[in-house]
């Protein structure tokens, strides 16, 4: 896939948020790390859908069903930071690199602005990779 010259990167997973721009060619992406921002995960709306009981019981046997609110949580607060990103003209070309489950999270709160200057989206899970990694994934 091209990546044009200065397009930003967001490569997420469930704890993970790393944010590049393309600072080579179309054809030869050379991806430059910028400042990870903060993210506020208050959003855990998502996980209301267990029930206060599955909660509860989730907690007290370690079934992972709490760590899945809190990646949901962590993947809607990267797309609303990437919607106020878009809204405020600091983004406006973009690639989504997301493991399968916070790609679907982001897709459900993409801002119809953000939709216009996203470019592509890869379903995989890219982060703490090293740029070259995330580059021949684009790439194939």
């Amino acid at each position: 896939m091209l990546v044009p010259h200065g397009t930003a990167l967001a490569v997420v997973d469930g704890t993970k948020f790393e944010l590049y721009r393309n600072g080579g060619t179309d054809f030869e992406p050379r991806l430059d790390a910028l400042e990870t921002p903060e993210l506020q995960e208050t959003n855990y709306s998502a996980g209301a859908r267990l029930g206060d009981d599955h909660s509860r019981h989730a907690a007290r046997t370690g079934d992972g069903s709490n760590d899945a609110v809190d990646e949901s949580a962590h993947a809607i607060a990267v797309a609303d930071w990437l919607n106020r990103e878009v809204l405020q003209h600091r983004i406006d070309k973009l690639v989504v690199v997301a493991d399968p489950r916070s790609l679907g999270e982001m897709r459900k709160r993409y801002h119809k602005e953000l939709k216009t200057v996203l470019l592509a989206e890869l379903a995989k899970n890219m982060a703490g990779r090293p740029a070259l990694e995330i580059v021949n994934a684009l790439k194939s």
